[in-house]
């Protein structure tokens, strides 16, 4: 009799802290786990934060493996393993959804990507548009299109402005195709190009050393987003998709907004001039840039 009045009252106590109908399950309480996270090199800066911030605030442990859109997925194709895949733009998001890697409806736009040249700070070569990179004083950088996405959309803005015989120009006269995005921005950082097709964010990676040249509204041939998704091997996929909600709460995009990623598509619309497609179908690139 002592011990159900006991148990009665230790119940009620409890509930009274923790009501059993409708408890709001909070992140502070996950308190264990892990995730494995392939990220796209085009998020991170802010993403490293992000991720750190969220460990912090569940005790969840996060391993982000950064590197090229492409290797990661191949790497997540054939290892069957990770938790959540972050590409560096919507192409690599779109593949992993046709080959089934990834669970569909757990797919969230975060924020949104405008091309642009990088130079380093204060523009010494004087390059306002895409045809400066056809310059024999003008040491120009890539990333690969086999593998990154923003070597997807360096081959495609060149395909749109260039004629056929300044794309072969271009082609012969890169020094080098580099393997993500962190690569490119670097390729500045380090004086090894005097421009780089890369994102406009890059100059808030490092302001000191990068600057922006927004291409003309016209070289534009559309905007790119950054998707994140549960995988289809995600060991833990609940705690993965707390892990997305939180990407998309406001804490975690003041992580994005602090380096100026655009948030919305109207932001990244405004900052190019234009009307232009946001994502859209993965862009084959012809086979003469491939390697």
């Amino acid at each position: 009799m002592l011990v159900g009045r006991f148990l009665f009252i230790a119940l009620a106590c409890i509930s009274l802290i923790f009501p059993v109908f409708g408890y709001n399950y909070s992140l502070a309480e996950d308190g264990g786990g892990s995730l494995l996270i392939y990220a796209g090199a085009a998020s991170k800066p802010p993403f490293e934060e992000l991720a750190a911030a969220f460990s912090k605030k569940t005790g969840v442990k996060t391993d982000v493996i950064y590197g090229g859109s492409g290797v990661l997925l191949s790497q997540l194709k054939l290892s069957k393993k990770g938790d959540i895949y972050f590409p560096g733009s919507v192409d690599f998001i779109v593949k992993a959804g046709a080959e089934k890697l990834i669970i569909e409806t757990s797919e969230a736009k975060i924020v949104y990507l405008v091309p642009a040249l990088n130079v380093a700070r204060g523009n010494p070569k004087k390059i306002y548009g895409l045809k400066d990179l056809l310059r024999k004083d003008v040491r120009a950088v890539i990333a690969n299109p086999e593998n990154v996405c923003l070597g997807v959309f360096g081959v495609e803005l060149a395909e749109k402005n260039f004629s056929a015989g300044e794309k072969a120009e271009f082609k012969n006269k890169l020094l080098t195709y580099v393997e993500s995005c962190e690569k490119v921005a670097n390729a500045i950082v380090m004086g090894s190009a005097d421009a780089v097709i890369g994102w406009s964010v890059f100059e808030h990676w490092n302001p000191e050393k990068i600057e922006t040249v927004k291409l003309k509204t016209e070289e534009i041939s559309r905007l790119s987003y950054l998707s994140v998704a549960v995988t289809t091997c995600a060991k833990e996929p609940a705690l993965a998709q707390k892990f997305i909600d939180y990407m998309k709460s406001e804490e975690g995009m003041a992580f994005f907004k602090k380096f100026k990623y655009f948030t919305s598509e109207k932001e990244a619309q405004d900052y190019a001039g234009g009307n232009k497609p946001a994502g859209g179908e993965c862009y084959k690139v012809p086979e003469m840039w491939m390697k």
